[in-house]
């Protein structure tokens, strides 16, 4: 049985074909729906037979909106939403490090109607130590999901599709974490939008397509105070096509500093690949390491991979990039952004810019400019399965062990260690030639 030919889904995160995972999923459900913290706290229950905000929110007695719990939960309590359709909510209660607020959403929970305070599906307005996981918010007004002025808040296995302006928005919240969700058709914008001066973001692991701007965004913009600079963020793991209709980028950098990229595939994508620069953030995107991408712009799109405004010191090692637009290519750098540049071991097209396309140059051209060592020349079709679905490295491809060993890049998209040959893969993935028998991986996966 071959491997997957889609990328895995945001609540698989290490998908196997064949493989029944109904016992682990239970398991995973019972331990979230029990809020076994090591603290004890309240557990309430909204919707369901008998749900009606005069009840005590027990499971048997649940309260009828999200509402009424958003006003009645503390620190370390747990809201459990079963299935129904419900009108949103705003929270401005924190928990605390010890004791987090979380309201899960049982399978079928969904958000139909804005929240009675603002355009969004859920609002987070000053809650810090607060989770939100499992919930289908689409619709929306403005957010599907919004969180601002907040600290150490998880947004985890939701579903925000079709939302006006954003799928999942956050402003000013440091410590924040973005896993497994679905992010999709944003009318106006993008997916995922982290803006303003917070810090140490953690984007991982989720699905962000058919957006009309960007998959992801994270823009400092200095004019709404703080420092306007996002620093040490990590963006890996994700599966980011179909964006930038009306421009943008699948990752898009504005005033993003000291930060790691890495593990991403991003395909069919209508704007560019992966930005760096700086317009409203408080200063350039320099100092940040892109590592094992796999970038494949559109024929409508622009360039793999865009560095500008004096974004200096950045680190580009281990990616494919390609465009397949008829005079774009693999890399777009401002001439004041060379400067502490690390090119190395990157499957590109043979088309780089060093003044916005107005001239190219050559890979030899490239590394002669760079000091760039390792890199190479290649299309999508001598690297992947089947580009455009499947971005597996092909059997033969020029991608295996090509790439640089590092210690910052363990594990590929998919949780397999690296390397698996004698060297690292180039790209997102890691092996080819997977073998499966009876749905299951026979040991570890093979690199020929």
């Amino acid at each position: 049985m071959k491997p997957p030919t889609l990328p895995r889904s945001p609540f698989e995160p290490t998908r196997r074909p064949g493989r029944d995972r109904s016992g682990l999923v239970a398991l995973v459900l019972g331990v979230l729906l029990s809020g076994a913290t090591g603290l004890e706290a309240a557990t309430y229950y909204v919707g369901g037979a008998g749900a009606n905000n005069g009840n005590p929110g027990t499971a048997g007695q649940p309260w009828g909106t999200l509402q009424h719990a958003a006003d009645q939960v503390g620190a370390g309590d747990l809201v459990i939403v079963r299935s129904g359709n419900y009108v949103g909510f705003q929270l401005s209660t924190s928990g605390t490090a010890g004791q987090r607020i979380r309201f899960v959403g049982e399978p079928g929970a969904t958000i139909t109607s804005d929240n009675p305070s603002t355009p969004d599906g859920i609002n987070l307005e000053g809650a810090s130590y607060v989770d939100i996981e499992g919930f289908t918010v689409n619709g929306r007004g403005r957010a599907g999901i919004r969180a601002v002025l907040c600290d150490s808040v998880t947004l985890r296995n939701n579903v925000a599709a079709g939302n006006d302006r954003w799928g999942i928005f956050t402003g000013f919240c440091d410590d924040l974490l973005i896993e497994g969700n679905a992010t999709s058709g944003s009318l106006v914008e993008h997916g995922i939008y982290v803006s303003n001066s917070g810090d140490r973001p953690i984007i991982r692991g989720n699905w962000i397509f058919d957006n009309n701007a960007n998959g992801i965004h994270m823009n400092g913009d200095v004019s709404q105070g703080g420092d306007g600079v996002i620093s040490d963020a990590v963006v890996e793991d994700n599966v980011i096509f179909g964006n930038g209709t009306n421009g943008g980028s699948g990752i898009n950098c504005d005033g993003v500093q000291d930060s790691l990229i890495r593990n991403n595939l991003i395909y069919d994508q209508h704007a560019s690949g992966i930005s760096l620069y700086q317009i409203d953030g408080g200063g350039p995107s320099t100092g940040n390491r892109v590592l094992n991408n796999t970038v494949h712009v559109a024929s409508d799109g622009r360039w793999a991979l865009n560095i500008q405004d004096g974004a200096t010191g950045n680190e580009i090692v281990n990616n494919t990039l390609w465009s397949d637009h008829g005079f774009r290519g693999a890399i777009d750098i401002s001439a004041d952004s060379l400067s502490g540049l690390t090119s190395a071991h990157n499957a590109v097209e043979d088309r780089m810019t060093t003044d916005g396309g107005n001239s190219t140059i050559t890979l030899a051209e490239w590394q002669t400019l760079t000091g760039d060592v390792g890199s190479f020349v290649a299309s999508p079709a001598q690297l992947f399965e089947s580009p455009g679905s499947d971005y597996h490295p092909l059997v033969g491809s020029p991608a295996i062990d090509a790439g640089q060993t590092r210690a910052d890049v363990p594990t590929d998209l998919e949780g397999r260690p690296r390397p698996l040959g004698p060297a690292f893969d180039v790209g997102a993935y890691e092996g080819a030639g997977v073998i499966f028998v009876d749905g299951f991986e026979s040991g570890d996966i093979l690199a020929w």
